[in-house]
């Protein structure tokens, strides 16, 4: 049962919208995932409780003692996705990493994104400590291709010691109206197609390693 915590320092760099559809991803392609949402703020598990996708996985809610919640699952799921609170000092997120196989870790084409990345990679390493199989992997997110900083995003990550992902997650309309709906991009037809594309991609690159 691989877990996977997705994991930022900042709101805002899509962790939530990546976490749930990575999830419907795994499951498509595994069989089962379920989601722990681990953020006080429950983003992943209001978006469960708005939807009427029987697709998406199911959502628990662990803010209080995520590291219980996760050995207590033990082999119920293929795969656990953690949606973590957006800060690597916040408990939750402290203890998960200690508990998890990857941590996935969402960056925007911002300068604000990639200061914040810097204090991840200080919390990868210190977790390790714990967790010496902890893996690591930023995903540039809503990246926007024709942009000078979206095209100097790469050479920019490359001073961070963590490796970055091959496929990037561009910026699509189709996640923000996803997630308004309370479905994931696998359920919105030829209009999710570039980002599921895309998402299976990231799924093949983090599962085959």
């Amino acid at each position: 049962m691989p877990v996977i915590a997705l994991v930022g320092n900042k709101g805002g760099a899509g962790k939530t919208t990546l976490a749930v559809n990575l999830a419907v991803g795994l499951a498509r392609q595994a069989g089962s995932a379920a989601i722990l949402d681990t953020d006080p703020q429950g983003s992943s598990a209001q978006w469960r409780a708005i939807s009427e996708d029987t697709a998406l996985p199911e959502v628990i809610s662990a803010s209080d003692d995520p590291g219980s919640r996760v050995r207590s699952l033990g082999g119920e799921y293929d795969y656990i996705v953690v949606d973590c609170p957006p800060s690597v000092q916040a408990m939750q997120t402290r203890t998960i990493l200690r508990f998890s196989d990857l941590a996935l870790i969402p960056v925007q084409p911002s300068p604000f994104d990639l200061w914040a990345s810097v204090h991840i990679e200080q919390a990868v390493q210190e977790a390790r400590t714990h967790n010496p199989g902890l893996r690591a992997l930023l995903v540039i997110n809503q990246l926007e291709p024709r942009t000078t900083l979206s095209q100097l995003m790469r050479d920019a990550l490359s001073e961070i010691d963590v490796p970055v992902a091959v496929t990037a997650i561009r910026r699509r309309a189709v996640y923000r109206a996803s997630a308004l709906e309370g479905r994931s991009v696998y359920a919105m037809g030829r209009r999710g197609a570039g980002a599921v594309e895309e998402l299976d991609q990231l799924i093949e690159e983090i599962t085959r390693q």
